[in-house]
């Protein structure tokens, strides 16, 4: 398989959106005395209230961390296929992933989570994550790209079963519970884990996958078809799934389900911890934007313009902003 010029203009496009993207939910954190901030049955009392521009302020930045997450694993496929196809071995390689999602981690704890919150606290979110994620992935990548997807979608769609094992057990409030699968707050807010590792394992192994099946098919010359197609139908499908499993509102809604059958308690789904729902409606989203943005980059291999550049230093740009949040304090609620 070859990797040259493996650097694919849609993904680094997508990237820069969802980080100017991102930046809404940021400022209306800060500014808006109004914001909502009720994704999670820990947050949502049944009844309340639920202001429509307030509402869709918040939810549009829902697209933001599943699409980092997913493009995290795309990028990581393809960066280890550049390894490999310079010759570096499969115990360099694990290293590579294991120091990369170390590091990743490490900023999380040591910059994200003084400057998020105080110095002694700790808030684990979208970059403990992704770090957790690529930790995993030195082991998981042996998998096949079938098994790695299938693995990838039963974690998704089973993990409210693996929460309700927990909460038989009376474990579900404790750390190891929290930060593996469930999400919580301990300490009097002075650890929070906002985003549980394996949730977004699932999603990471989808990108995965993903970025293997793009390079397989820059190799045979298809990309450019194929790409677009796939994203559609997986697209296509997962805003379906949203669709009955929202709709039927059991399983699959993590306890926060509709109160009526408006727009706004449709969309109201569970993001601490990740539902059916809100994943499908969001990497459904995520998946037509991406097939939508290989077209455009087909045509015009220039297109993005400033996004493109900022999904190529994303890491950066989290930074710059960690450093713009230390000095302008806020809420609690500061999670991706």
């Amino acid at each position: 398989m070859t990797t040259r010029n493996a650097r694919f203009p849609a993904i680094d496009v997508m990237r820069g959106f969802v980080m100017v993207l991102m930046t809404i939910d940021h400022a209306s954190e800060t500014f808006n005395r109004g914001r909502v901030f009720t994704d999670s049955v820990m947050f949502w009392k049944p009844g309340s209230e639920l202001p429509v521009a307030q509402f869709l302020t918040r939810w549009m930045t829902h697209l933001c961390a599943p699409t980092f997450v997913l493009l995290a694993g795309v990028s990581l496929a393809i960066a280890v296929e550049n390894r490999r196809a310079k010759g570096d071995s499969p115990g360099a390689i694990d290293r590579y992933i294991l120091v990369r999602g170390a590091l990743v981690v490490a900023f999380e704890l040591l910059w994200m989570s003084p400057v998020m919150l105080d110095p002694g606290r700790i808030l684990l979110q979208v970059l403990y994550a992704i770090g957790g994620s690529l930790m995993c992935m030195a082991l998981l990548r042996r998998l096949s790209d079938r098994a790695l997807g299938l693995l990838g979608l039963t974690v998704v769609v089973f993990g409210e079963l693996g929460i309700g094992a927990l909460s038989a057990l009376h474990v579900e409030r404790t750390i190891p519970a929290a930060i593996i699968l469930v999400a919580g707050f301990f300490y009097q807010g002075r650890f929070i884990a906002a985003y549980p590792l394996v949730p977004w394992l699932g999603i990471m192994m989808l990108g995965w996958v993903l970025g293997r099946r793009l390079l397989v098919w820059r190799a045979a010359g298809v990309d450019a078809e194929r790409a677009p197609r796939v994203l559609v139908t997986f697209g296509v499908v997962a805003l379906a799934t949203f669709l009955v499993v929202r709709g039927i509102d059991g399983y699959g809604n993590m306890l926060l389900h509709r109160d009526d059958g408006s727009l706004v308690q449709w969309l109201h789904v569970s993001k601490y911890p990740p539902s059916i729902t809100f994943s499908a409606l969001e990497l459904g989203i995520t998946s037509l934007l991406l097939a939508a943005l290989f077209v455009i980059t087909r045509k015009r291999p220039e297109a993005g313009g400033p996004l493109r550049v900022f999904g190529q230093v994303a890491l950066f740009l989290c930074r710059a902003y960690g450093s713009h949040k230390a000095s302008h304090p806020t809420s609690l609620a500061r999670f991706v």
